[in-house]
């Protein structure tokens, strides 16, 4: 190169010809127009397959974005890994699938399902979730718990009860004389168990209290909470505060030792604290007390952190990806340089990893910024 070059990726701005609503059209931007009409430019699609998602009516988001301009290449990502997985029957196969059936049998335990309960397609599918009881049962467990944890983010705000619906209209069906399964606890997502970058563990801890210790405000169903707290408080799902299913002050299934633990979100950057509770629990774990620590065995869905090994045990094995946009920078003596704000540099550490492990410095920088979606 004899000039400097700079590849400026414009993440977040959406190009259309349609004007209704159309803010990056209407918007004062002298600069991103000349840019626009001085420089070569193209646009690039951040939906569907075009980033390694199961179809085209599937929305994009920060991650699975961020992910495939890192690598420079498409690749199956989340909710595609999971369905080629759960297809094949890979997934059951897997040694943390039959750990934790095992273990289960072993103990005459419960299995316990914790994880996002809708069809987003970000951080997890419902459809993820009714396979697993149904192979649940078809292995002989014989009890079953569901600890939801409510959208309203990558799905209509208010969407909860359809999801709930659905649930339970599969477990009504599922239940017999050998096999009994019902919903335990939930909560908002922005309220209990899916916090991330460490930015509140207090989330976390509200999350062990409610799905672990059965310690919360009790109701008769999942759906009576949710109808109770929208009209106590007028809250959207993502911030409903977490409840307990229960009886006359009797928790519709706590965690207990002996018990099987099952994270089904797909997305790691919130589902690595809830991780760490579960794996480092007896290991000097010290982001908040545990009057309640179980005998459990734990398995995520995928690995959701590959430096941490995090969690020992997880159902889905990552993609291997070679030959990635840093990889190649970095072999042309290219220096590159990512930085993010505190709530993104998950996507960015994942995305310009081979530059410090191909011998190129690198260095994270985040800021305090909790201003994003996903």
């Amino acid at each position: 190169m004899s000039k400097p070059v700079v590849l400026v990726v414009m993440d977040g701005v959406g190009w259309t010809e349609k004007d209704k609503g159309n803010a990056v059209m209407h918007a004062y931007k002298p600069q991103l127009d000349e840019l626009m009409t001085k420089w070569p430019h193209t646009t690039i699609k951040a939906s569907g397959t075009a980033v390694g998602l199961p179809s085209d009516d599937d929305m994009g988001n920060s991650e699975v974005g961020h992910n495939a301009l890192g690598c420079g290449q498409i690749y199956s990502q989340g909710a595609k890994l999971v369905n080629e997985s759960i297809e094949s029957g890979a997934i059951y196969q897997s040694n943390a699938w039959k750990g934790a059936v095992d273990f289960v049998k072993a103990h005459d335990g419960k299995l316990h399902f914790i994880g996002l309960l809708s069809d987003g397609n970000v951080h997890s599918n419902i459809s993820h979730l009714i396979a697993m009881l149904k192979e649940a049962k078809a292995e002989g467990i014989k009890e079953v718990r569901v600890h939801i944890l409510l959208d309203g983010r990558d799905v209509p705000e208010t969407s909860a009860l359809t999801y709930v619906d659905q649930l339970e209209g599969v477990l009504a069906e599922l239940n017999d004389d050998a096999f009994h399964g019902c919903i335990a606890s939930g909560g908002g997502r922005m309220v209990v168990t899916m916090d991330r970058y460490e930015a509140d563990w207090a989330m976390v801890e509200r999350g062990w209290h409610i799905h672990v210790m059965g310690d919360g405000d009790m109701y008769e169903s999942a759906t009576a909470a949710i109808e109770a707290l929208r009209a106590k408080g007028g809250y959207t799902d993502q911030y409903l505060p977490g409840f307990v299913v229960g009886k006359d002050g009797v928790p519709a299934g706590t965690i207990d030792d002996g018990d099987s633990v099952i994270l089904y979100n797909f997305r790691g950057d919130r589902a690595v604290e809830l991780s760490k509770a579960f794996d480092y629990m007896n290991k000097g774990f010290d982001k908040f007390d545990m009057p309640k620590k179980p005998n459990v065995y734990y398995t995520g869905m995928l690995q959701y952190d590959g430096d941490l090994k995090l969690p020992d045990n997880f159902l889905v094995e990552p993609p291997h990806i070679e030959h990635t946009l840093s990889e190649f920078l970095v072999n042309k003596g290219v220096r590159s340089y990512a930085c993010s704000e505190t709530q993104k540099f998950g996507h960015v550490q994942r995305s310009s990893l081979m530059n410090w492990k191909t011998g190129m410095k690198y260095r994270q920088t985040s800021s305090h910024s909790t201003r994003s979606h996903g």
